[in-house]
């Protein structure tokens, strides 16, 4: 589709028959270099009722805020500062009494923002992320990130990538912008000392994508270990228990792998657990380097 095709379409008229509405929900959107996923996740918002989408910028060096305003979303900057950031800055401006925070590789189905919502407000969560189906593909990085997620322990895990929260509690718990990646597990943890209600529905499912290239999988995989490494931060000695979470994931992979006589993933598991460990090793380096000064 193109820029100009795309340019007179406005968010106040969505294609179709909308959804119920979702008056009181914003739908926050951090995105970076992700004009060739916007398309996707924004189209599949446009007929939710939401009440705003807003796409925060990260900088972008392609179209992604231009298609995004030309999709009719409200785009922001999180000037360089990195996700945790962006979605924190999407939730303050958001004017709304519930958020949704949606990566932009996810893709909701029709009718599944409405539904999360229903279950949200019906179970009285403070907040609710939607299941996850990972997608990847057609080279061997994408499936093989795919088939980790859809295989793994953290898929039943809380998280941030299609959740529904209460704004207030959002903003007042916040996010530690020092976290590339792991402040899922942060602010899961923090919520949960809190008394927070949280959980994953095992009804509403959307679409997880990943990238397909080794640069993306070796992106992931080192901020991952950067993020554990991190959580050792104003957790105590229960955080500690992290540091072997890449060690027992990757096992558990390769071994599932063996059992489904599926020992092409064996790489991907082996390179998974040493990357991570090169991310932690990295951060706790930084730490004592700054500790030291």
């Amino acid at each position: 589709m193109s820029m100009e095709a795309l340019s007179v379409q406005s968010w106040e008229e969505p294609e179709g028959t909308p959804e119920p509405a979702l008056a009181d929900l914003t739908v926050v959107i951090p995105a970076r270099n992700a004009e060739h996923m916007l398309d996707h996740c924004l189209g599949a918002l446009r007929k939710t009722g939401a009440a705003e989408v807003i796409v925060v910028d990260g900088q972008s060096g392609d179209e992604t805020a231009r298609l995004a305003r030309a999709l009719g979303a409200r785009v922001l900057s999180d000037e360089g500062r990195g996700l945790p950031a962006a979605r924190a800055i999407g939730a303050r401006a958001a004017k709304t009494k519930y958020v949704a925070l949606v990566d932009a590789d996810v893709v909701i189905p029709e009718g599944a923002l409405a539904e999360l919502f229903a279950e949200f407000q019906a179970g009285g969560y403070t907040a609710l992320q939607a299941g996850l189906h990972s997608v990847g593909g057609p080279d061997y990085w994408g499936r093989a990130l795919a088939y980790h997620h859809r295989t793994g322990r953290s898929k039943n895990w809380f998280g941030v990538v299609a959740t529904i929260f209460e704004r207030h509690t959002l903003l007042k718990h916040g996010f530690d912008t020092r976290f590339l990646s792991g402040e899922d597990i942060d602010l899961r943890w923090r919520l949960r000392r809190a008394g927070a209600k949280i959980g994953v529905s095992k009804r509403v499912i959307v679409e997880h994508r990943f990238d397909d290239t080794f640069a993306f999988a070796l992106g992931q995989w080192l901020a991952d270990g950067k993020g554990l490494a991190r959580m050792l931060d104003g957790h105590g000695a229960r955080s500690r228990l992290l540091l072997g979470l890449p060690l027992a994931a990757g096992l558990r992979g390769a071994v599932l792998s063996l059992l489904k006589l599926q020992a092409r993933w064996i790489p991907y598991f082996a390179l998974f657990t040493l990357f991570n460990y090169v991310g932690i090793a990295a951060e706790l380096v930084r730490q004592q380097r700054v500790r030291s000064r």
